[in-house]
C-alpha cells in the first residue's frame, strides 16, 4: 500500500515514500515533501507542471526529483498535492498538480531548501515494497 511519512533528523526533516512500484514510492516521497510545507489535502490540483529528470542511479534520481519539485514550488510560488511519475530506466517523467500558494488557506510552515544525500535510501523492504527516503534541508 502506498504511503508517505516524515522521520526526525536534527534540524532538518526526513521524507519517506513507500509503494508497490518505484514510481509510486517517488510520488509518495514528493507528497511527504509537500506535507513539510502544508497539509496536502488543502491543495486544489488545478494546474499541472511537467518535470523531467535523469540521473546515473535511482538514489540520485530521487534527490534530483525532489529538488526539481522544490524548484518548481519556489519559482512558481505553488504547492502540489498530486504527483504522477513514470520511471524508465534512470529517466523520470512526472507531473505535479497543484495551485499557487494561498497563505491563509495553506498556512505554509517552512520553505524546503533542498533534498540531500543524508540518509538516502532507495530499496525494497522484506515485503517487496519500494521504500525511498532522504533528508530535506528546511
Amino acid at each position: 500500500m502506498a504511503s508517505w511519512e516524515h522521520f526526525p533528523h536534527e534540524a532538518d526533516i526526513g521524507v519517506r515514500g513507500r509503494g508497490e512500484s518505484i514510481a509510486v514510492a517517488f510520488e509518495q516521497a514528493a507528497l511527504a515533501l509537500t506535507a513539510v510545507v502544508t497539509e496536502p489535502h488543502l491543495i486544489r490540483n488545478a494546474e499541472q507542471v511537467q518535470i523531467t529528470c535523469e540521473a546515473p542511479s535511482l538514489d540520485v534520481l530521487l534527490v534530483d526529483w525532489l529538488n526539481a519539485v522544490i524548484y518548481e514550488m519556489t519559482t512558481r510560488s505553488m504547492v502540489f498535492g498530486l504527483f504522477q511519475v513514470t520511471i524508465d530506466g534512470l529517466r523520470l517523467t512526472g507531473k505535479a498538480s497543484g495551485e499557487p500558494v494561498d497563505r491563509k488557506r495553506h498556512e505554509p510552515v517552512v520553505e524546503p531548501k533542498g533534498a540531500t544525500f543524508t540518509e538516502l535510501r532507495v530499496s525494497r523492504d522484506g515485503e517487496g515494497q519500494w521504500v525511498v527516503q532522504c533528508v530535506v534541508d528546511v
